[in-house]
């Protein structure tokens, strides 16, 4: 009698960045979640300890292509240095699937390369918690920026919805400085800007573990609640800072989900589907 050997099982790649925040630890437990339940895949999920270390997210993409796996879902640190290695991997026969982080699109284009992109609409989400911000504190009030990245997609697509909403209800800027998404770097810019810019009302920041370090300089300062923040990507600790009136605002981009959607095109493209565009994902205002 013949031996039956089981299906192998496609491998497929996860690459995250900085899985010490809340929002990467989230999107990690979703996708683990997301394979288990549809059980016909094996996942590899690798990610790097912090939001700038690129060549570490490149050595893991080396990695997963010796490992000859089947497709990679990438969120790229830095939206032009992670092209090349993508790019890589599509010629030695690897779907490749962006999500969250938008790689840039003209370098693609210059490799001949048309790639899937899944994630939200970055800059209209900006523009929808600046919003709230600028109702709240009026015209002619005095604001700052707190940056992500400056290389990564989704970071130059929330400064310029906050630019916009700035512009259009008429917002007075002060300053706009990078903390590269991370909590200590925005205690620092926040205790920087508040020395240069005593008038702030408002900050606006990337994300919310920036608006986080903002938070939390502005209760030592006892300026908590004086001074408005938001943020974006409504982390699991995001709630309780609403509800004590420190954060004004910030936008759901439901992470956990992001990866498992990344993981199903991937799926799709490996069973003959052409995925290619934007296919935008959801977001939520959360107030």
């Amino acid at each position: 009698m013949k031996e039956h050997k089981p299906k192998k099982l496609p491998k497929v790649g996860l690459v995250m960045k900085s899985l010490e925040a809340e929002f990467f630890k989230a999107m990690k437990k979703g996708a683990e979640s997301y394979v288990a339940e549809r059980a016909d895949l094996e996942l590899i999920s690798v990610g790097t300890s912090s939001q700038t270390e690129i060549d570490l997210q490149i050595t893991l993409i080396e990695q997963l292509i010796a490992q000859k796996v089947d497709a990679i879902v990438v969120i790229p640190i830095d939206s032009k240095a992670l092209v090349p290695v993508v790019v890589k991997a599509i010629k030695q026969g690897i779907y490749m699937i962006n999500i969250d982080i938008m790689l840039d699109q003209e370098l693609l284009k210059k490799e001949g390369v048309e790639l899937g992109f899944v994630g939200p609409d970055n800059e209209i989400g900006a523009r929808m918690v600046a919003d709230v911000l600028a109702n709240e504190t009026g015209s002619n009030s005095d604001v700052v920026i707190i940056e992500g990245v400056p290389a990564a997609m989704n970071a130059i697509q929330r400064k310029n919805g906050f630019l916009q909403s700035i512009e259009e209800n008429g917002l007075n800027l002060l300053a706009s400085k990078t903390a590269n998404w991370e909590t200590d770097q925005a205690r620092q810019v926040m205790l920087e800007m508040l020395d240069l810019h005593p008038s702030i009302q408002g900050v606006l920041c990337s994300n919310d573990a920036m608006a986080l370090g903002a938070i939390e300089v502005l209760k030592e300062k006892r300026l908590e609640g004086k001074i408005k923040v938001v943020g974006f990507d409504n982390d699991n600790y995001s709630r309780e800072l609403l509800d004590k009136g420190y954060l004004l605002a910030t936008i759901d981009a439901f992470g956990s989900q992001m990866a498992a959607n990344g993981i199903d095109y991937a799926m799709r493209a490996l069973n003959g589907e052409r995925i290619s565009g934007w296919i935008k994902t959801r977001m939520e205002l959360v107030q």
